[in-house]
């Protein structure tokens, strides 16, 4: 398995505030299935960060796309693939 960093930076602040509960809800689910390993929104209003475990980046920008955030406009999203290190070195896959 891979580790993706996904930056969902703000792009609609009143669709996020509607839209929130619902993506909440889809992340509680992906998490619950061991698809994401942390997730959180960062403290100035620009967005937020989820991290996703997963085999490959096209399963990610799956997840990603059916987030209802993105899917009704309210943030837009950067993948990366991520190189997690830990306190005893990269995490292994």
């Amino acid at each position: 398995m891979k580790i993706f960093a996904v930056l969902l930076p703000m792009r609609d602040e009143e669709k996020s505030n509607v839209y929130r509960p619902q993506h909440l809800d889809y992340l509680a689910k992906l998490r619950e299935e061991g698809k994401i390993l942390a997730n959180g929104r960062f403290t100035d209003g620009a967005g937020g960060l989820v991290i996703y475990r997963a085999d490959s980046y096209d399963t990610v920008k799956a997840y990603v796309e059916n987030d209802p955030y993105v899917v009704h406009g309210a943030r837009t999203y950067h993948i990366h693939e991520w190189e997690m290190v830990t306190g005893r070195g990269p995490l292994q896959n």
